[in-house]
């Protein structure tokens, strides 16, 4: 029997079943293979303003979408002034505004991107691919990660 996955997480189920019980979503099942779920997206890259930056998210953000990618990790930085950047206040901004819409599913700072936080558990539930995120268990606030 061909091994399926669930469309939206990407984790190997059970055919039989009519919820996913990683994401709790309704399946949709998929080849392994065909789905490409994470995606570093670097929105600091060649020092834009922070409308540039925001200008970039939401692209990606559209262009995620349509390349049926799950979760995004957006590299915004920390910010030079050790105090938090402007890139970053404003990203994590829009990004809960959208949540709040219903445009995105999960956001997860970085410095909350562990396995033993909540939100960490929760996303790593869901995407077990991110186990071999570079940035788990780091703390680091200069990194989102977004379920779209």
């Amino acid at each position: 029997m061909r091994e399926l996955c669930c469309g939206i997480c990407g984790n190997e189920v059970d055919p039989g079943l009519r919820r996913c019980p990683y994401c709790e979503s309704a399946l949709e099942l998929v080849l392994p293979g065909q789905l490409d779920l994470h995606k570093i997206v670097n929105l600091k890259q060649g020092m834009p303003t922070v409308e540039q930056a925001l200008l970039r998210l939401d692209r990606e953000l559209a262009q995620a979408k349509l390349e049926r990618r799950r979760v995004l990790t957006l590299i915004h930085g920390y910010g030079s002034s050790g105090a938090g950047g402007f890139i970053r206040q404003e990203v994590r901004a829009r990004l809960l505004y959208l949540q709040h819409r219903g445009s995105i599913r999960e956001i997860v700072c970085g410095e909350d991107f562990s396995s033993r936080s909540g939100p960490g558990r929760n996303i790593l539930r869901c995407f077990p691919v991110l186990r071999q995120h570079g940035d788990l268990n780091k703390g680091n606030p200069g990194i989102t990660l977004v379920a779209v």
